[in-house]
């Protein structure tokens, strides 16, 4: 009766242990049941440049997992993200904004650009302009591969040696330009005054020197072409105009000139007659 009556509390006391140890086992497992297990990252090299709109972007890297990942590209517009796959595609969705340039082939034996003259035209007469009104240049630009994003236009006197600015950092905006120089406001706050003498036009790239050398298809400098300018007199009656440089009257040197002529015209007369009497021609 003893060894029974000691049993039975032993048994009792296992089953509570027992159900003590399996109530947190059933948690544990309710918590581990939801949980999956998934691939590892894979990383997959990729080339590829999108453009949507006026962005640029390059991914040159990407994480994939379960096939999908997440990439981020770097360009000067700054990060743009897109969708790239397990099999090296990618999809764009970057939204900045990006200045492109492209690269233009010249051939080397291709003519520099020039200046064909259309106001005044290079093949009329000369062009003289007076020093107090609106001068008006016009031209075209030829065999231009590559426009430059600016010219200078400058007139240049060779008896002063100075140069005269027209026009600077003109911008390009078609395949001709112009300017309209105001030769009397220039005139009036001139360091150098403009004088009564010839001129030459001269239009060249802004971002070079005048005397750059010329490279084909890029604009070469433009001087060829020359016009005269002169400062206007003031109205004179015809009554009391005095040419300086010529006169109705002879003066003293021409008027001896012509006495010594006419004395020598005189003296050939008399000795032919008298020659010709001696020799009975009459």
């Amino acid at each position: 009766m003893r060894p029974t009556g000691f049993l039975a509390p032993a048994l009792l006391l296992a089953s509570t242990s027992l159900a003590s140890v399996w109530q947190p086992l059933e948690a544990l497992k309710r918590q581990v049941a939801p949980l999956e297990v998934r691939a590892p990252a894979t990383t997959y090299d990729l080339s590829y440049t999108g453009t949507q709109g006026n962005t640029a972007t390059t991914i040159t890297s990407a994480t994939a997992t379960d096939g999908d990942a997440s990439a981020t590209g770097t360009d000067s517009a700054g990060k743009t993200t897109g969708q790239a796959n397990g099999n090296g595609s990618a999809t764009d969705t970057g939204k900045g904004s990006k200045t492109t340039s492209s690269h233009v082939s010249i051939d080397p034996q291709a003519p520099a650009g020039g200046v064909a003259m259309i106001t005044p035209s290079a093949l009329a007469v000369a062009s003289y302009y007076k020093i107090k009104d609106h001068v008006t240049f016009a031209w075209n630009y030829t065999s231009l591969s590559v426009t430059p994003s600016a010219v200078d236009v400058l007139a240049s006197c060779a008896v002063n040696q100075a140069t005269y600015t027209l026009a600077m950092n003109q911008s390009i905006s078609g395949p001709s330009g112009s300017v309209v120089w105001d030769t009397g406001a220039y005139q009036a706050t001139a360091t150098v005054p403009l004088l009564t003498e010839k001129y030459t036009l001269i239009i060249h790239d802004a971002a070079k020197a005048v005397d750059a050398t010329a490279s084909p298809g890029y604009l070469a400098t433009y001087s060829q072409f020359t016009f005269g300018m002169y400062v206007p007199q003031p109205y004179t009656p015809i009554a009391d105009y005095v040419c300086a440089t010529c006169s109705g009257a002879m003066g003293a040197m021409e008027r001896q000139t012509m006495g010594f002529m006419l004395g020598m015209a005189a003296l050939t007369v008399l000795s032919f007659g008298w020659f010709g009497g001696v020799a009975g021609l009459w």
